[in-house]
């Protein structure tokens, strides 16, 4: 039978499934449930921005032992026909009051015994996407069944890439990397930065995203306050650090890093502050390995930083990156995940330059057997400045 996916081969998306199958049977689940976006898309390519919808429910069951089943809205049949699933049941929604529920219901209760078990993804960055009270009446109709946490089955098969996956954020990159090119043509003194944001966003679709669900940034005289208010419609002025952070789609999978830029000159404090990310983010670039940890990872850049006399910033400093903007691990202290071959990571440390100013320099990889690999064009080496 002819692959029908239109992002990945057939082949791609049943591996995903039979890998998911293996961690279900080794955590004794039954089946699993799937409700939103990115792990709907992961395991069948069904690709919308119809999700920005909150009227419609949509379900992917992936028993322990047989074929996955998609229970969706029937606006939704032509589209998810074109992917590699064959068992596809509708209902027409929105249904006030049985919106979908029974029919989930009785297709979960088909593939899970009385006495078996069904997954759920509960843990962090993850959530139910359905209305919580009929997720209760689902769970009710379940009993005896029982409802656990699947979040490590899903967490450690997404967190490995493809080299389809791969490839297919490195494009992505690329198509930021275009962008980011024409900064100098978009931000300058006297821009306000609600119009730079907005003719980013353009030179990302101009460039090839398919949408942008994310671009934040911030400037400030001497350095940015934080880095996701909405832009001001202030102008930018001479001695302002600029930065710009997208989280451009193309494919269905996301990059995630950001640039940054002095406004007609930059002061001694920032350009200290630019090499010290700059120099930490060297070293993970050189010396990050298979087999270290998330918090390895966070001690190296905070410790880079601190060596350079620079206060590292609180909170994750780097994450995993895919169909989603951010991915499992975080770079924090406490996050002993194992960083493995396949991963796709961000690397973001963030330092203070004065009381109440921060930057933060952020670039994308791959992990290989060697080394990080880039995914994006490196960041300048020294400070850009922009007339």
């Amino acid at each position: 039978m002819p692959d029908r996916g239109a992002l990945f081969p057939d082949s791609e998306y049943r591996i995903r499934v039979e890998n998911l199958q293996a961690g279900l049977r080794a955590a004794d689940m039954d089946a699993l449930l799937l409700t939103g976006p990115a792990d709907i898309f992961y395991v069948t390519g069904f690709l919308t921005r119809f999700w920005e919808s909150p009227a419609r429910p949509w379900f992917v069951i992936v028993p322990a032992f047989t074929s996955a089943i998609a229970v969706i809205p029937s606006i939704g049949l032509d589209l998810m026909s074109k992917s590699w699933l064959r068992d596809i049941r509708t209902w027409d929604a929105p249904a006030p009051g049985d919106d979908g529920v029974s029919l989930l219901a009785d297709t979960l209760r088909s593939v899970i015994p009385e006495d078996g078990r069904l997954g759920v993804p509960m843990g962090a960055e993850t959530h139910v996407r359905m209305p919580l009270a009929d997720f209760q009446h689902v769970i009710a109709q379940l009993t005896p069944r029982r409802v656990v946490d699947a979040t490590d089955v899903v967490r450690r098969v997404r967190e490995i890439k493809s080299d389809g996956e791969i490839e297919r954020i490195r494009a992505t990159c690329r198509v930021a990397d275009m962008a980011f090119a024409q900064i100098g043509d978009i931000a300058g003194t006297g821009v306000p930065l609600d119009q730079v944001f907005r003719d980013f966003q353009i030179a990302l679709l101009a460039a090839g995203a398919d949408w942008v669900s994310y671009v934040a940034g911030g400037a400030g005289r001497g350095g940015y306050r934080d880095v996701i208010s909405p832009a001001p419609t202030r102008p930018l002025s001479r001695g302002d650090l600029l930065m710009l952070d997208t989280g451009a789609v193309k494919g269905g999978y996301f990059c995630d890093f950001d640039r940054n830029y002095a406004i007609g000159e930059a002061g001694d404090d920032v350009r200290r502050t630019y090499d010290a990310l700059y120099a930490a983010t060297e070293t993970v670039l050189q010396d990050l390995r298979p087999g270290m940890t998330a918090a390895d990872a966070h001690r190296m850049l905070a410790g880079g930083l601190e060596h350079a006399g620079v206060s590292p910033c609180g909170g994750r400093l780097g994450h995993g990156l895919g169909v989603t903007l951010t991915e499992w691990p975080s770079f924090i202290p406490d996050d002993e995940t194992e960083l493995r071959e396949g991963m796709v990571l961000t690397i973001e440390p963030g330092a203070e330059i004065s009381p109440g100013r921060i930057m933060v320099h952020e670039e994308n990889i791959v992990l290989r057997a060697g080394g990080p690999e880039l995914l994006n064009r490196r960041a300048a080496a020294e400070l850009p400045v922009l007339d």
